[in-house]
């Protein structure tokens, strides 16, 4: 009997779709289709209640990947409304697929919590506002996802006391994540599953892990780990202009992370007898019977 969870993929769309439509529904569709992923996850923000009003009128810290002339005009090109985000949620249900979003602020909780997905995520950046977080363990019923990225062990700490004081502990999925884009392998730090697992694993519902990193390889290690669920950054072509394209994982990519997942699934077992089936024709054959 395999002990192991079924693996669970989550695509990371986030903002991926570049602000047009048309292109988050096409990876909405190859998603499904050809990669064959669990989940597609895209992100939610109101960029007025996030940044301050310096932060918004700045320029792009990086020209060649803005869409606007400031920061706050780039955030917002590339923003869904809520209307939008229920035409894709819709979207997904007709193709048999589960839509989620990263909510970065309260607002964008309460927007997204109205569509009432099967799992919200909250970012590494925003894992520590706890009004967003009171307001969602109060009033949303789902699974809440969290990553761990740029934070502390003591930080992880408060944050899943906060969880079980709330009564919502076993709704939560902790996931272990570096924050970069993309990261170098040994920055990715997956030994640090072991650690959620030994601390977390009875008080959460899950271990996951959240990749920034370049190939596949990295998810195989992560679920054998015991981190079940597997969110990648995803997109169409890796050279389009935004921050996320470069750490994304192209649909091929995506299709050969989820086969692995599900094949190293099937593998991890115990014999169920000293000889298998698919051995004794092999041992009648081949094993010496002079013994």
């Amino acid at each position: 009997m395999n002990k192991y969870k079924k693996p669970y993929v989550i695509a990371e769309i986030g903002c991926n779709h570049k602000g047009e439509m048309d292109i988050a529904k096409e990876l909405i569709k190859i998603a499904k289709i050809f990669c064959n992923v669990d989940a597609v996850k895209f992100q939610k923000r109101n960029n007025k209640e996030l940044l301050t009003q310096a932060q918004y009128n700045a320029p792009h810290p990086n020209e060649s990947n803005a869409y606007g002339a400031t920061y706050g005009a780039h955030r917002e090109y590339l923003e869904f409304d809520v209307n939008q985000h229920a035409e894709l949620k819709n979207y997904c249900e007709s193709i048999a697929i589960v839509y989620s979003t990263s909510v970065w602020d309260t607002t964008s909780a309460k927007e997204i919590t109205s569509l009432q997905p099967e799992f919200i995520k909250i970012p590494s950046a925003c894992n520590n506002n706890y009004e967003m977080l009171s307001w969602l363990c109060e009033n949303y019923k789902g699974e809440i996802h969290i990553s761990t990225g740029m934070t502390t062990k003591n930080e992880t700490d408060d944050l899943v006391n906060f969880f079980i004081t709330k009564g919502r502990n076993q709704d939560l999925v902790l996931y272990n994540c570096t924050s970069g884009y993309p990261v170098p392998f040994e920055d990715v730090c997956l030994l640090d599953i072991n650690l959620l697992k030994e601390k977390y694993e009875s008080k959460v519902k899950h271990i996951g892990f959240s990749g920034h990193h370049l190939g596949i390889s990295v998810d195989i290690a992560a679920y054998t780990l015991g981190a079940n669920i597997i969110e990648r950054h995803y997109t169409i072509d890796r050279t389009w202009k935004g921050t996320d394209h470069a750490a994304s994982l192209e649909p091929m990519g995506l299709r050969k992370l989820s086969r692995d997942l599900n094949a190293v699934h099937a593998a991890l077992t115990f014999k169920s007898t000293d000889i298998l089936l698919i051995e004794q024709v092999q041992r009648d054959k081949l094993k010496n019977q002079k013994v």
